[in-house]
């Protein structure tokens, strides 16, 4: 059996039936593809940077219709679209987005160790990382945005010299050289800082994926929405499976590569006793001619 893997919308794709197909070229997608390429599985990868592809479900077979128009069929499905993170709607905000607005201390921390940072409330879950983002500068502010903080958690910030600012944010400033120059309040004050951190929305990727049907779920404390999944990714669609951040918002890189490593392995285990299924029922066809 060969193993097929198109990584260039661009590459010739003949029409035929492999036994895989990932959607998403991120680090799950990739692992569990290399999972079953070297299980000797046909896998094909489809990842244009934003994924936008359709597939059917069809009784464990998958069509999957790319963006050109081209089709391929496949035994099994892996989602690994991954997510995206809806900001919180302050003007200006998006433009530094994963450069001087971050979201987790420990994918951006150390890069922004030691400079004034601004902690945008308007979630419970802000607080916290008021407390993770302290351990890393000595210049905090906690502007709320709306977060009521109890007489408990802001005698807690006052020890750790975490500035308290209640009046409402405006906007974003940006120097004139494009660099991040703090939050501007109703007032006209502008509270100077040159890091940001917020909490996001974090919703799977579902473009293109509608006609499976995967069930999905809310996240607590309102933070997005996710696919549902349970041993290795599998899904309550018979068939289709999915690895990484689509199901697992909080997964950083390594997190995610497991998992669509497992998932992969689950996939082929479940193919080898298809195929041997197959293979006994041929053999007793044979038998009896």
């Amino acid at each position: 059996m060969t193993t097929q893997a198109a990584t260039h919308m661009s590459d010739p794709l003949p029409h035929r039936t492999v036994d895989a197909v990932v959607v998403g070229g991120g680090a799950a997608g990739l692992n569990g593809a290399i999972m079953l390429a070297r299980s000797r599985r046909s896998v094909v990868v489809v990842d244009d940077g934003r994924p936008r592809n359709a597939p059917a479900d069809g009784d464990l077979r998958f069509t999957i219709t790319l963006a050109d128009g081209r089709t391929v069929t496949a035994r099994r499905v892996l989602v690994a679209t991954g997510l995206r993170d809806v900001l919180p709607d302050v003007p200006g905000l998006s433009r530094h987005w994963g450069q001087a607005v971050v979201h987790c201390p420990y994918c951006h921390g150390w890069e922004v160790r030691d400079e004034p940072i601004g902690v945008l409330g308007g979630s419970a879950a802000s607080v916290h990382q008021a407390f993770l983002f302290r351990q890393l500068t000595d210049d905090l502010v906690f502007l709320t945005r709306g977060v009521t903080l109890d007489a408990d958690t802001r005698v807690r910030f006052g020890a750790r010299d975490i500035r308290v600012v209640d009046t409402p944010v405006a906007e974003v400033v940006t120097d004139a050289d494009g660099t991040l120059a703090g939050v501007r309040l109703i007032d006209g004050e502008v509270v100077s800082r040159r890091v940001l951190v917020v909490g996001t929305t974090m919703q799977a990727r579902t473009d293109g994926l509608e006609g499976l049907r995967l069930p999905r779920e809310d996240l607590p404390d309102g933070k997005g929405r996710r696919f549902v999944a349970g041993t290795a990714g599998a899904t309550a669609v018979p068939g289709v499976w999915v690895a990484g951040n689509v199901t697992d918002p909080t997964a950083q890189v390594g997190a995610s590569a497991a998992a669509g490593a497992l998932a992969g392995a689950h996939i082929n285990a479940l193919l080898a006793a298809a195929d041997t299924d197959a293979a006994l029922a041929a053999h007793a066809v044979a038998g009896r001619a």
